[in-house]
């Protein structure tokens, strides 16, 4: 009697699944690679968008004006850079300008951080010093900056020191705001502490109070730094001696028909006031990043 051995089945299915091989998963870098593009498609693709789309309006409108014989009014985007920046005497008075002009801002911000943020302490460590002064920042910040141009320059002059008081007077109440509310919202449990180790107001201000207003002092600065260059170029616009800056620039083109010139000037006065605001923001990170996560 013979005997048969059984020997297994394959199937179709189990051989051609045992032929291809294993498939590796993605490795972590080029799965991060790519997340890590697509969130910076998700942060500069709206943007990017809506600048082509105002390109395209601006585009539009500079054809129709050209048409009609009123081209000057608005030139096309390209002659910024054809009839401004790519052309060298222009490009030359424009940087020289708004170096002065960055000069003057600077002058400007550094004089309101100092009296605003000494005037907030002031304040902070005596109630009767806000009672009588804080009424008359908000006066201050409530007066129209030109209203005050005229009387600034008939009483300091029409050159440097009148544009830099013009700075003061519009980044000041920024200042004093921010680091009057940062001086007083520390949590009181904190300030009780201290009280209890029988610590000055010297102590108090220096190791509590101060430390923690930081992030609100540097809110204040990246407000006061964008509201100094418009001050610097509202001095240059009306007080024409000395060192011309970009504000002077600004108004000689506009008196002469130079648009293409103009919208260059006014792009670089745009830039100037992005570049230092973004400067407070990133020391403001490298201050108190570490320690405050602020989306301000």
């Amino acid at each position: 009697m013979s005997t048969t051995s059984a020997e297994p089945v394959v199937s179709d299915t189990a051989e051609s699944s045992a032929s291809v091989p294993p498939v590796e998963p993605p490795r972590p870098r080029v799965a991060k690679a790519r997340r890590g593009f697509g969130a910076r498609a998700a942060l500069l693709g709206p943007p990017l968008g809506v600048l082509v789309v105002l390109l395209g309006i601006w585009y539009a409108i500079s054809l129709t004006l050209s048409a009609s014989g009123k081209g000057f009014l608005m030139p096309m985007p390209h002659e910024m850079f054809t009839s401004g920046f790519f052309d060298p005497q222009v490009s030359s008075d424009i940087w020289v300008a708004l170096f002065r002009t960055t000069g003057v801002a600077l002058a400007g911000l550094g004089i309101a951080m100092i009296i605003g943020i000494g005037w907030a302490i002031a304040m902070s460590l005596a109630r009767w010093v806000e009672r009588s002064t804080y009424a008359y920042a908000v006066v201050l910040q409530c007066i129209p900056i030109l209203a005050l141009v005229p009387l600034v320059g008939f009483w300091f002059g029409y050159e440097f020191l009148a544009r830099v008081i013009v700075c003061v007077l519009i980044a000041l109440f920024p200042m004093v705001s921010n680091t009057l509310f940062g001086l007083q919202s520390v949590d009181k449990s904190q300030r009780e502490l201290f009280r209890l180790q029988k610590a000055d107001k010297w102590t108090v201000l220096t190791k509590l109070t101060l430390p923690a207003a930081l992030p609100s002092i540097f809110v204040g600065m990246r407000t006061s730094a964008g509201l100094s260059v418009i001050g610097a170029i509202v001095g240059d616009y009306f007080f024409r001696r000395g060192e011309p800056g970009i504000g002077s620039l600004i108004a000689n083109y506009q008196s002469r028909l130079q648009s293409a010139e103009l919208f260059a000037a006014i792009l670089a006065a745009c830039l100037l006031g992005v570049a230092i605001f973004a400067f407070f923001g990133w020391l403001s990170k490298v201050a108190v990043g570490r320690w405050y996560d602020s989306t301000l």
